[in-house]
């Protein structure tokens, strides 16, 4: 079991400000310290402590239940911790509202779909990118040379969804509007993005792409993956927590987690 990042000292009164470059400097994209969230005398999220470096690739397993998703609620403020504290980039963004920490450059995608289904692939992408832009709020359609344009065309590329730019969503496949999702999530060069089960739902076809998709992102960008399919979850990724019942059960490299004997007996059953 791996051990996890203890809690830094915190800077004295005079010493600040080279604290908070310390902590700047760490290397860590996130850092939760001991975060709980209660839903009155449930406790979904119980003490769950973890660290991903910046350019990490991570996991979050664990079965129905175990808190994952709630947890992922807790770090973008859509329900915020009840207990413990939450760092991004060395800044405490635990009171922030959600919409300050997107522009931090937090990004997350969901179980359900989240699209404009009567929109085209590209409309969608624009939005996301005009979404999380100055000026955001402007009335004047955007021209061909526009920033937001040349940006939406880029996403188009890296999501793999040029050929079908012009289509409306709601005549995608299921795995197309996965991948529009991803790629919405891109926009505006995110330095973190929480993943909530991408794969759900995928055919074999689809699950092979979406594995290349997450390998080709930019190295400099980290993202926590929650995932049921195993098999996807420990090829993308350098490192795994796994959860059961709201608590961290093991941290490792995922060699060590499908090895875990606890983690088999758990989650992988007859496989093994």
């Amino acid at each position: 079991m791996a051990t996890i990042t203890p809690l830094r000292p915190a800077a004295s009164r005079g010493g600040a400000a080279a604290g908070g470059a310390a902590q700047l400097l760490s290397g860590d994209a996130l850092r939760l310290d001991g975060v709980t969230r209660a839903f009155g005398a449930l406790r979904a999220v119980d003490d769950v402590s973890l660290t991903v470096a910046a350019g990490q690739r991570y996991a979050i397993l664990g079965s129905n239940g175990a808190g994952k998703t709630t947890l992922f609620n807790a770090v973008t403020g859509d329900f915020p911790p009840t207990a413990g504290r939450i760092h991004f980039f060395g800044e405490d963004i635990t009171e922030l509202a959600p919409q300050d920490r997107i522009r931090k450059g937090l990004r997350r995608t969901y179980q359900s779909s989240l699209l404009f289904r009567d929109l085209t692939v590209r409309d969608n992408l624009f939005l996301a990118v005009r979404g999380v832009a100055s000026g955001r709020f402007s009335f004047l359609r955007a021209r061909a040379g526009h920033a937001s344009t040349r940006a939406t065309r880029d996403l188009l590329d890296r999501a793999r969804l040029s050929h079908i730019a012009d289509e409306r969503v709601a005549n995608l496949a299921h795995g197309q509007q996965r991948q529009l999702e991803i790629g919405m999530a891109l926009a505006g060069a995110p330095r973190l993005i929480l993943f909530d089960e991408p794969a759900a739902g995928l055919s074999p076809v689809e699950r092979r792409e979406l594995v290349a998709l997450l390998a080709s992102l930019p190295a400099h960008m980290s993202f926590v993956l929650i995932e049921h399919d195993l098999d996807i979850a420990l090829r993308v990724v350098d490192r795994v927590t796994v959860m059961h019942n709201g608590r961290v059960l093991r941290t490792g490299t995922p060699a060590e987690i499908e090895n875990d004997a606890q983690v088999q007996a758990i989650y992988m059953g007859s496989r093994h």
